[in-house]
């Protein structure tokens, strides 16, 4: 059976982070964008699609369906979907980059695509803070997009970052969570201030950190979280004269009554919890505890753990509106203490 013509310009990318029925339905309508689909055109059966794509009826099906919620396309029963609406404008296409998928990423990315809404079709990486990796992806994808959105972080190599960002067209470029020196030029930020930022919320906490000894920063070596965290830390620390500690390896750490611990990494908060429960001490009375990062778990352990934390779907949506805005603004997000009875 000879294919449908209209299989030459549909695509779906397996390394794609975005969901394989929003790459279908992205691509169905920057077909219609680019004139490759006019109005009451026929689109090939959802068996066509689940064949050529190797992808399940489900997965197709949805593609349609929200393309007919959003009135893109109308359906006849036995005879398919067809082109209903072929003014769409032109909508924004975002290549969305993530150096990892974590709980308060997963915020920033439903915040920005549910304010975006129909406005843009969003492909979305991980990197996994491999720069070789975010350096191909540039390089291969930037040139098709209307707006390039990076979250930078990375194992190591940063000092070639600055020169990868740099060339790509100022107009199309998004700094998410952090800014960085070397970028030159106008363009849009939405950033944290990481030294700011944990000094004021450690000075918003002050009574409460008097309660304890010392306070100890975990802080692991060969991080990707900026240096900038530890330096507010320290200075807090020492401008307020409280005996503190910065601990590399929370698996060497002796857990006892009378410290107040700051993590920064999921992983580590774990440990600790194991630490602090294996040893029976009350969090909140024997020792203190707050996390870097909000989610809403954190909420509900050891009856509510205390954090600070940028509020993430304010930065979903503040990068968001830069887009929908063509603003070259460089906003900071606000960051917040979450009082709980971890402290």
């Amino acid at each position: 059976m000879k294919p449908h013509p209209l299989f030459k310009y549909l695509y779906i990318d397996d390394f794609s982070a975005t969901p394989k029925y929003y790459q279908l339905a992205n691509s169905i309508v920057q077909s219609i964008v680019d004139g490759k689909l006019q109005q009451d055109d026929i689109l090939p059966s959802i068996n066509e699609v689940s064949y050529a794509f190797e992808i399940s009826r489900d997965t197709a099906e949805k593609a349609y369906k929200h393309l007919k919620s959003i009135g893109v396309l109308g359906s006849v029963p036995g005879k398919g979907y067809y082109v209903q609406n072929t003014r769409l404008g032109q909508p924004f296409r975002i290549l969305l980059l993530f150096n990892k998928l974590s709980e308060h990423k997963k915020i920033i990315y439903d915040s920005f695509a549910e304010k975006l809404g129909e406005h843009a079709n969003i492909d979305f990486f991980i990197y996994n803070s491999d720069f070789s990796l975010f350096k191909k992806l540039l390089s291969e994808k930037a040139g098709d997009y209307t707006h390039v959105v990076v979250l930078p972080h990375f194992r190591e190599r940063w000092e070639h970052v600055d020169e990868v960002l740099n060339a790509v067209p100022k107009e199309k470029l998004v700094l998410l969570d952090k800014k960085l020196k070397g970028v030159t030029g106008e363009y849009a930020a939405v950033y944290e201030n990481f030294r700011e930022d944990i000094y004021d919320a450690l000075e918003q906490m002050k009574e409460r950190l008097q309660r304890y000894g010392t306070i100890k920063l975990i802080y692991p070596d060969n991080t990707y979280y900026p240096a900038e965290i530890q330096e507010g830390f320290i200075s807090f620390c020492q401008t307020y004269a409280f005996p503190y500690a910065v601990v590399s390896d929370v698996s060497q750490e002796t857990v006892s009554a009378g410290n107040v611990y700051l993590n920064i990494r999921e992983g580590d908060l774990v440990a600790l919890m194991e630490k602090i429960i294996a040893q029976g001490l009350q969090v909140g009375r024997d020792i203190g505890l707050i996390s870097y990062n909000e989610t809403p778990l954190k909420k509900f352990l050891l009856n509510g753990i205390t954090t600070i934390s940028t509020d993430f779907r304010a930065m979903g949506e503040m990068a968001a509106q830069t887009i929908l805005d063509r603003s070259k603004a460089q906003i900071e997000v606000p960051f917040r203490v979450n009082l709980r009875p971890s402290l």
